[in-house]
């Protein structure tokens, strides 16, 4: 089977003495009361700039008065929502949507199908397994059984090639730390396997399945804190079956350059190890091999750093590469690593699309595009033939298509704004596609219309849009409108189904999604501009879409929300702090807003190849003009925001939350709310439980509604369910479930 895409790694001293705590903060201007927030004497010069952090205390999770200051603001968060009426009723509807069985994709292993299955409601999505794809599914680990809050959550499973054993990961509360557990699969019996500080890894089983390859990270020093210390010296190791962890083989380390990071796997055929050797989030990577029985020296194909190369497969000693050397938008190259001069020898050329990925199934090619961020698929002869273009229901986002080579089928997912995702079985020989799951949903998705625009930025790039509504919708000005983007790490957005964005559309308001720069969606061009010293632009281009819905008729700034979560978090966080006239309302989740020390953090310094970082004198200069954190300004009328984090991020940690909450709290000036939300057993997102991601979403609908005005208006009763399919339903061999992407 094609190996998994790696994730991507979504990735001064100070001097001073603490002063006593300050009164309670009373913001007359506003009628809110706020919790105080002490501040400390920290001044650090950077460049040559003075640059205060008063709430530098807050990045300790033990620091005192923190779980006093966190109780109280999630005690003023809730007493302010709690007069919204209208709560109780999204609260219902999330529910309501979201109340239905979801299926992730079948992923065969000898003559077993594993996939996950939720049956509406439950906490977590519980992983099945059934001999044969129309056999009697067993459930094989259900993670609502880990804990009682369902917080402790299975964030990783792979099993080995025949399907005997199964290798797992917990997380703890949405921590990014996870223990990995072996399962024998035809008992159900866990094993004494258990594998520690590991993090952005999974278990890349050997082809005689007996053991995994895994990377993780030397343990925290005792007395540090694990969910806030730096993540640095990655190791890959070799975990053989049965024995402890303590006599696992060290593959490879590199002390000297402690911010690589490693990945080792064989071959489908079981003839080669492979090492992929990354810094950061760049995209641009080393590539080794060697004999996949050999302790040997590497053989260094790609040794350079200059563009990405990604194993699709291979047929005996010809490789065939993912890369984006010489392509930007990317290629399919073949390379036989045997060759006394190797080649790269094209398969697929480079198109004014973007690659977004290819497999090796069946003895097939199968590629996938994104076309003005929508997926374009196409079946291929492995000399790049095309065979047939694979047609999809409507323009949105496809996603599976993995498989071994001896496979006849493979599975995808469809998912729009407006079609529930469905599952499909891809007849590889045939390139026919049937329905293979579709589940039901009350959900009348004739009642709505989804349009692409392109709007213009500020300095005349074409940004393209999506925009989500009910039909007939009147262009006055006076629409509730959502404003969504991400812009960064070359991560694309691309149409799906949502139960927020679905309800969201129910209560009477408009969905958007903007495309910005610094995303993936047009290739390695269009990310480098929205990156580093050019980070600006992404901040441009969201100003820009707010402004063509407002010129449009579509809305108008005091009926304007905005919304994004991590890099996305950022980007609110920017775009209020510099346009604060221009949005009714924001809600910055788990968001990276102290730019110059988001580095100092777990895995934050992997960032440096999006951001940049403070160490450098220019992009010091860029840091510290967009920094949310360093840019609330005394006096200034800033927009209702409800920021939400959880105190157990460990990817992006609480304290860049914090920092902004309380910056915002003693400066902002006017009577719009500015709230927090701490989810007291939440990290950054994956394995949030089912309750926990409907209490959150109906807060934020809550908040906005009481922001925006709203005048919530519910639709007429769908005549029947929909049966297009409900949820971003299907789960990779890695674990990564798309049934929780539903949300």
């Amino acid at each position: 089977m094609s190996t998994s895409r790696l994730l991507l790694y979504s990735f001064v001293l100070w001097t001073g003495c603490a002063t006593a705590p300050q009164p309670v903060d009373e913001a007359a201007e506003t009628g809110f009361v706020y919790p105080s927030a002490r501040t400390v004497d920290v001044v650090e010069t950077l460049h040559g700039v003075e640059v205060s952090d008063p709430y530098r205390w807050m990045e300790e999770n033990d620091a005192e008065g923190l779980r006093e200051w966190i109780e109280a603001e999630n005690a003023l968060t809730a007493d302010y929502l709690s007069a919204v009426p209208e709560q109780p009723e999204i609260r219902a509807r999330l529910e309501a949507l979201l109340d239905h069985e979801r299926f992730g994709r079948p992923a065969r292993y000898g003559e077993r199908y594993f996939y996950s299955r939720n049956d509406g409601l439950q906490e977590q999505s519980v992983l099945h397994v059934t001999d044969g794809l129309d056999g009697e599914p067993r459930v094989l680990l259900d993670p609502n059984t880990f804990s009682e809050d369902g917080t402790v959550s299975l964030a990783g499973w792979r099993p080995n090639r025949d399907g005997s054993l199964l290798a797992f990961a917990k997380s703890d509360g949405g921590s990014d730390w996870k223990d990995w557990f072996v399962l024998d699969v035809s008992t159900g019996e866990q094993l004494d396997d258990h594998l520690t500080w590991i993090k952005f890894s999974g278990a890349n089983w050997t082809a005689e399945g007996d053991g995994f390859y895994y990377s993780r990270f030397p343990a925290v020093p005792e007395g540090e804190d694990k969910l806030t210390s730096a993540n640095e010296n990655s190791q890959v190791y070799f975990h053989k079956v049965g024995t402890p962890q303590s006599e696992d083989t060290l593959i490879y380390e590199d002390p000297e350059n402690p911010t690589y990071s490693f990945s080792v796997s064989t071959t489908e055929d079981g003839e080669w190890a492979v090492m992929w050797i990354g810094e950061g989030t760049e995209r641009r990577n080393r590539l080794w091999i060697r004999p996949a029985n050999s302790d040997g020296e590497w053989q260094k194909l790609f040794d350079d750093f200059d563009a990405y190369y990604w194993l699709v497969g291979n047929i005996g000693s010809t490789f065939y590469l993912e890369t984006d050397k010489d392509a930007p938008m990317g290629r399919l190259v073949s390379y036989d690593v045997t060759a006394e001069a190797p080649e790269l020898v094209e398969v697929l050329a480079e198109q004014p699309e973007t690659l977004g990925g290819t497999s090796l199934v069946g003895g097939r090619l199968i590629a996938t595009w994104l076309k003005d961020a929508h997926t374009l698929v196409k079946l291929f002869e492995l000399d790049g033939t095309e065979v047939m273009e694979i047609a999809l229901p409507t323009l949105g986002t496809a996603r599976g298509f993995g498989g071994w080579q001896d496979d006849s089928e493979t599975f995808y997912s469809f998912s729009s704004y407006l079609a529930p995702t469905s599952l499909y079985r891809l007849d590889v020989s045939t390139g026919e596609s049937t329905l293979y799951r579709a589940p039901e949903i009350d959900f009348n998705a004739d009642a709505f219309e989804t349009k692409q625009v392109f709007f213009e930025s500020k300095d005349g790039t074409k940004v393209p849009m999506f925009i989500v509504h009910k039909k007939d919708l009147e262009l006055d000005g006076n629409n509730p409108t959502l404003l969504y983007a991400y812009g960064g790490f070359r991560i694309s957005l691309t149409p799906r189904f949502s139960v927020s964005a679905t309800t969201w559309m129910e209560m009477g308001g408009v969905y958007v999604v903007a495309n910005l720069r610094g995303g993936g969606e047009y290739g390695r061009e269009w990310h480098e501009a929205g990156t580093k010293l050019q980070k600006q632009n992404v901040f441009d281009d969201f100003a820009a879409a707010a402004e063509w819905l407002i010129a449009n008729g579509y809305t108008r700034k005091e009926k304007l929300a905005i919304q994004g979560g991590s890099n996305g978090g950022l980007l609110v966080g920017a775009s209020i702090t510099q346009r604060p006239d221009l949005f009714g309302a924001a809600l910055p989740a788990v968001g990276v807003l102290d730019m110059l020390r988001y580095h100092k953090f777990t895995i934050g310094w992997a960032w440096s190849t999006d951001y940049g970082t403070a160490d450098n004198a220019d992009e010091f200069e860029a840091l510290l003009a967009y920094s949310p954190v360093h840019n609330v300004k005394e006096g200034t009328t800033y927009p209702a925001t409800l920021i939400t984090t959880g105190d157990h991020d460990d990817r992006v940690v609480p304290a860049h939350s914090f920092k902004f909450a309380a910056e915002l709290q003693a400066k902002h000036k006017g009577d719009a709310p500015v709230m927090i939300r701490i989810e007291t057993r939440g990290g950054h997102g994956a394995g949030k439980s089912t309750t926990m991601w409907m209490d959150e979403a109906a807060d934020q609908f809550a908040f906005l509604v009481r922001a925006l005005d709203m005048k919530v208006q519910w639709p007429e009763p769908a005549a029947g369910a929909s049966e297009a399919g409900a949820s971003e339903a299907g789960t990779s061999e890695a674990g990564d479930s798309e049934a929780e992407a539903a949300k």
